[in-house]
């Protein structure tokens, strides 16, 4: 069975409408979590703590959608993603 791995992770935005971090140094990584459950909760937690700082965002990527290039086929190609 594929794992499918979360991280939870977030910081200081340069503009509240996109994606970029101020300083890449200061990403907070919440931590990793074996399902999106899981993740989800530490997610809501985190955000829920920024709650006063406007420019402050927390992120879930998905872990278990990434690819191995040196594999034919990846967990991905077995998920059908």
């Amino acid at each position: 069975m594929t794992q499918r791995l979360h991280l939870v992770f977030g910081g200081e935005l340069v503009d509240t409408q996109s994606t970029e971090f101020c300083d890449t140094k200061d990403i907070h990584v919440v931590g990793i979590y074996p399902n999106y459950a899981l993740a989800f909760d530490a997610w809501k937690a985190e955000a829920q703590r920024t709650v006063d700082s406007a420019s402050t965002r927390y992120f879930i990527a998905h872990l278990h959608r990434l690819t191995d290039e040196a594999q034919q086929n990846s967990p991905t190609a077995e998920l059908g993603i």
